[in-house]
C-alpha cells in the first residue's frame, strides 16, 4: 500500500484486529466505536446525504469484520477499512436508482430568516446539485473526484483507497471535473461551488 506504519501503531492495529476477529465482542466494539466516524465520513464524501448512509456503515463494517482475518498491518487499520468502505461505495452507486441523494430541507432553513441560516440553505443547496450532477459520473470517476477533490485526499491516498495508480487516479478527477463544469454551464450555483471546491481557479 506504500503506507508508513510506525512499528507500536502496526502492533497495536494487529492485536485489536486479531482480538476482534477472534469473537473478542470488546474488541469488536472497541473498533466499531473507533473507526465509524471515518467509515461514515467515507461513505457521505462519496454519496452525499444518502437515505441509505446508516445501512451502508452497517454494510461497511459487516464487510471488514468478515475481512478482518487478512489484515497484515501493511497500512493503518483505519486506511484499510476506509479501503473496504471504498468497494461498499462503488457496490451503492452501482446497484442504487438515479437521484437517491436525499433533498434536503433548504426551505425550513430559509424561513429562519437569519443571514447565516441563508448561507446554511445556499451551501446545503449547492452541495445537493453537486451530488446530483456526481450521480450521472461514472463510479470510478465519481469516487476518484469526491476523495481528491471534496474530501482533500492526495492522489496517492485515492491510489491506495481504490487500489489504482495515481495516474489513473489524477485521469479520473480531470475528467469529472470535466464533466462537472460541462453540466454546470446554466447552473451559476453549482458552476460556483465547483469553482470554490477548486480554490477559485475559475
Amino acid at each position: 500500500m506504500g503506507t508508513n506504519v510506525s512499528s507500536a501503531a502496526r502492533d497495536e492495529d494487529l492485536a485489536i484486529a486479531r482480538r476482534a476477529a477472534g469473537g473478542d465482542r470488546v474488541a469488536q466494539r472497541a473498533l466499531f466505536v473507533a473507526l465509524r466516524r471515518a467509515v461514515h465520513h467515507t461513505l457521505y464524501r462519496i454519496l452525499g446525504s444518502n437515505r441509505d448512509i446508516e445501512d451502508l456503515v452497517q454494510d461497511a463494517f459487516i464487510e471488514i469484520f468478515r475481512a478482518l482475518p487478512t489484515f497484515r498491518g501493511d497500512s493503518t487499520l483505519s486506511r484499510w477499512c476506509q479501503t473496504i468502505t471504498t468497494r461498499i461505495a462503488y457496490l451503492a452507486i452501482s446497484r442504487r436508482r438515479p437521484a437517491t441523494i436525499e433533498l434536503t430541507l433548504v426551505e425550513d432553513v430559509v424561513a429562519d430568516g437569519s443571514p447565516d441560516a441563508h448561507r446554511v440553505a445556499l451551501a446545503r443547496d449547492a452541495a445537493r446539485r453537486l451530488y446530483a450532477a456526481l450521480d450521472h459520473l461514472d463510479p470510478h470517476k465519481r469516487v476518484a473526484f469526491a476523495l481528491a477533490v471534496i474530501d482533500g485526499l492526495s492522489l496517492r491516498e485515492v491510489a491506495e483507497l481504490t487500489g489504482s495508480s495515481t495516474f489513473a487516479v489524477k485521469t479520473r478527477v480531470w475528467r469529472g471535473r470535466r464533466e462537472l463544469y460541462k453540466r454546470a454551464q446554466n447552473d451559476p450555483v453549482l458552476r460556483e461551488y465547483l469553482g470554490a471546491l477548486d480554490g477559485g481557479d475559475r
